[in-house]
């Protein structure tokens, strides 16, 4: 092959090409970013970071660039905005979610990439891909042409690549759009209250919500929409409510608006040769439960460290198909439940009447936090084979000493945590960090970490922890016996 212009093309910078750029760049593979707007959006919604997320960020460092810019609110009232408590422990320490204006994740995310030595390139976008052996040839709109080992597409919804790519995206069309928006309103908050209480449970998609001094957040069912190109207006906005409540609430001055539907897709593939899918690219769904963003950024950490090791030569031979083996299922279950919350949303008497009986049975505990898990993704455990219920998940931000476990994770690799003090990585330090620490809250003698933080071995046998080394990081290294001593 030619020499690349770059190991990996990223198309689309949005949150999961720009935290995909950032984990391969942990790595130091050559990434180039294109996306297709000169320059980033000024202004657009609030987006939810669920806990999974939060503890993503905070694995890589982030978290308190995200927590300075965000407004936290309880992990709680996520499913269909069921208004039900958080459990009392969730068994994590950041047991909350925090809302973001979507163009300052993207910033912070875009910068964490470039700081990390990612070429981010606006104004350039994808047209035609050819892909052989070798490499990817990727065409750009004004004639220039990349080469590169991969390409990613992680540009959206609408997404150039994988039409390209041709890859079916099978689902169902929108059926249902609505608008959303944070406005200003003179309306007394009690006359508000009034007014929604009096709506019952008539229409689950219409809501008002604080979002600070003076601001709500709106939420309210569009009429049949003929041009989804057109953005909505603060008219519109003001119709439909007063269409649905007998008055527009005197809403005013928004900070942002935004029109979205429940079009409902996966992407039958996540990987075809060289090129590969992730984000909103490979699964879309209506926003309820906040769920979107999200999804993309932990396919973008889960895809990262295995990208990265098979383009190093590092990867044992079918690492890079676990990719689409374990994010596939979990978009095809968000789908579903985002499809049970749009029914439970629905104003006609039957699904009214499920509403009903679904919001008594999550005042039963178990009910609650199954949901609660499911929403913010901290339910996910991956099929690493048997073994105890612990394998396949991601471990907690627990206590080891001089600090915490996510501290350790910060620069992509993976991690040993050895209760017992007697292992070692071995031909595999280069990639794998080992923690003894006998001190660690842990009820198992030690643990393996992949770098996205979950649990790929329990255990105290050396020879087996070998075995599993090598499944997730490759050949060991050759060491002199004195080393190994």
């Amino acid at each position: 092959m030619p020499h690349p212009d770059a190991d990996v093309v990223i198309a689309g910078c949005g949150p999961t090409g720009a935290m995909l750029a950032a984990e391969l760049r942990l790595h130091g593979i050559h990434v180039i970013v294109l996306d297709k707007d000169t320059e980033p959006a000024p202004a657009s919604r609030i987006v939810g970071l669920h806990i999974r997320t939060l503890e993503l960020m905070a694995m890589r460092g982030l978290l308190d660039r995200v927590l300075e810019h965000g407004r936290r609110r309880p992990a709680a009232g996520f499913f269909a905005a069921i208004p039900k408590p958080a459990p009392d422990d969730l068994g994590t320490p950041y047991a909350y979610m925090v809302g973001i204006p979507l163009p300052v994740i993207n910033r912070i995310l875009a910068d964490h990439a470039t700081g990390h030595g990612a070429d981010i390139r606006h104004g350039h976008p994808v047209t035609g891909l050819r892909q052989d052996d070798d490499g990817v040839t990727v065409e750009l709109a004004h004639g220039e042409r990349l080469r590169a080992r991969y390409l990613v597409g992680c540009d959206g919804a609408h997404s150039t690549v994988r039409r390209l790519l041709g890859v079916a995206f099978p689902g169902e069309p929108s059926r249902n759009d609505t608008l959303m928006a944070e406005v200003e309103t003179g309306t007394p908050p009690e006359e508000i209250a009034a007014v929604m209480a009096r709506l019952g449970d008539h229409h689950q998609r219409l809501w008002l919500r604080p979002a600070g001094p003076g601001l709500y957040t709106v939420v309210v069912p569009a009429a049949d929409v003929t041009d989804r190109t057109q953005p909505p207006t603060i008219d519109d906005v003001r119709e439909r409510l007063h269409a649905l409540t007998g008055t527009d609430f005197g809403v005013h001055s928004p900070r942002w608006l935004s029109r979205f539907g429940d079009a409902t897709r996966l992407a039958d593939y996540y990987r075809l040769g060289r090129v590969l899918l992730a984000g909103d690219a490979a699964h879309i769904h209506p926003p309820i439960g906040g769920q979107g963003l999200n999804l993309g950024v932990q396919d973008a950490v889960n895809l990262g460290w295995k990208l990265a090791a098979h383009i190093r030569g590092r990867a044992p031979e079918d690492l890079l198909d676990t990719y689409h083996a374990e994010r596939h299922p979990v978009a095809a279950a968000v789908l579903d439940n985002t499809r049970a919350q749009m029914e439970l949303s629905a104003a006609e008497p039957g699904p009214r009447a499920v509403r009903r009986l679904l919001t008594e049975l999550m005042d039963i505990d178990a009910v609650n936090r199954r949901l609660i898990e499911k929403i913010t993704a901290i339910d996910i455990r991956y099929d690493f084979g048997a073994g105890p219920d612990l394998l396949g998940r991601r471990l907690p931000d627990i206590a080891v000493k001089h600090g915490n476990l996510y501290g350790l994770l910060r620069h992509g690799r993976g991690l040993l945590l050895d209760r017992t003090e007697r292992l070692t990585t071995g031909g595999w330090s280069d990639r794998v960090d080992h923690l003894a620490d006998p001190t660690a809250a842990l009820d198992v003698p030690a643990v393996l970490l992949r770098p996205d933080g979950h649990v790929a071995w329990i255990g105290d046998d050396q020879r087996d922890l070998e075995g599993h080394l090598a499944r997730w990081f490759g050949e060991g290294l050759s060491l002199p016996d004195s080393f190994t001593k």
